[in-house]
């Protein structure tokens, strides 16, 4: 395929689980012709508004926000502006469309997508969407009538969208995402300070934190770290409970665990773990499969549809992955970590049932679908 020089706008975010989708996507763009150009678009004050840039992107805001279901005069106060607010989104896509003048339109869900894939159908610039988890987001069904096509990363997807638009790619992923030799290990072990000749256990609440698993760990800790006399425990908290979890450590210290709100370097993370308790976002589910990591998930139950929870038995009916449910992991979640990290007969199954999982070339074809659009 010739890959000819286009301008391509690419919207969405509000989490990491679809910003960086979007980058990856981005990167391959770029990878294909040097001299594509590329505008992001994002929804003011979210996550997306800090990491584009920092991943060599331009982008712009819209003032779109999405109603929030939690009853409290905050949240009602918010929904009151949704009107007013996805207006405004609409005219300032509109002009955005018009000044960057993009051969194509890529929308990765999030709120911003949805005024901006919008307007760039009603203008008749070519549209494609790109669906993570295995329930369909609000936004994305929204648009999949208007759109060209649609990738997505789990099957059965004809319940949500035309099946004559469906391609699927699997989830974009990380560049720097790979199967990890022992030698990568020994780098990643040194680069986080952990001790050597130890079991590993990495616990990633996203950018964010999670309560949940941020509870179960630090009642693990409280109880002695039963299980855990050989285990070192990389451990990120998120930023929103950073002060507390600063606090909780000081007045409960562990020389095995080490905790951080943020993990710069997800790839030494994940080249260093034996074992991975998580969340079950679909990015996080696809770095795992191209990871080849034995991992425990905890599906959020704050999300539309329940849908971690499709993303985790997609797994678990494999046998390549674990769930502990949401409730349960105060009770379980560290307790089935510990004995998993000391099986590693089952680790290496594990290993092996989610390693066919993978979609290593995910970008890539979404980037051909792009083209053929265009």
């Amino acid at each position: 395929m010739t890959y000819k020089r286009l301008r391509i706008i690419i919207s969405g975010g509000g989490t990491g689980g679809h910003i960086f989708p979007a980058i990856s996507i981005a990167d391959k763009l770029r990878e294909v012709n040097p001299d594509n150009e590329i505008l992001f678009v994002g929804a003011e004050g979210k996550m997306e508004m800090e990491k584009v840039p920092v991943a060599g992107y331009r982008i712009e805001g819209l003032p779109v926000v999405g109603l929030q279901r939690q009853l409290n005069l905050r949240n009602l106060w918010n929904d009151v502006q949704v009107p007013f607010r996805v207006a405004a989104s609409l005219r300032k896509a509109g002009r955005l469309l018009d000044e960057f003048r993009p051969d194509i339109a890529i929308g990765v869900g999030g709120y911003a997508s949805a005024p901006l894939l919008w307007k760039a159908t009603a203008k008749h610039i070519p549209a494609l969407i790109q669906e993570q988890n295995g329930f369909a987001g609000l936004t994305n069904k929204l648009l999949a009538k208007r759109v060209g096509c649609i990738c997505v990363a789990y099957e059965g997807m004809e319940r949500f969208f035309p099946a004559d638009k469906i391609v699927f790619s699997g989830n974009p992923i990380r560049a720097d995402i790979h199967p990890y030799t022992p030698e990568e290990k020994a780098v990643g072990i040194r680069f986080y300070g952990l001790a050597p000749d130890r079991r590993y256990l990495l616990v990633v609440g996203g950018s964010l934190g999670s309560g949940t698993l941020n509870r179960a760990m630090c009642g693990w800790i409280e109880a002695g770290c039963p299980g855990g006399e050989d285990v070192e425990v990389l451990w990120q908290c998120g930023r929103y409970y950073k002060k507390e979890m600063d606090a909780f450590m000081a007045a409960h210290p562990r020389a095995n665990i080490h905790h951080t709100d943020f993990i710069g370097r997800m790839d030494l993370a994940y080249a260093l773990a034996d074992v991975v308790v998580s969340r079950s976002g679909a990015s996080s589910i696809s770095e795992l499969c191209a990871a080849h990591k034995a991992a425990i998930f905890v599906p959020s139950p704050n999300v539309a549809e329940d849908h971690q929870t499709h993303n985790a038995m997609a797994l678990v009916r494999h046998d390549a992955a674990v769930m502990v449910r949401d409730a349960e992991a105060g009770e379980k979640l560290l307790g089935e970590a510990t004995a998993l990290l000391h099986d590693p007969q089952r680790i290496a199954a594990m290993e092996r049932n989610i390693a066919p999982l993978a979609r290593m070339d995910a970008a890539q074809t979404i980037v051909d679908e792009v083209y053929k659009l265009v």
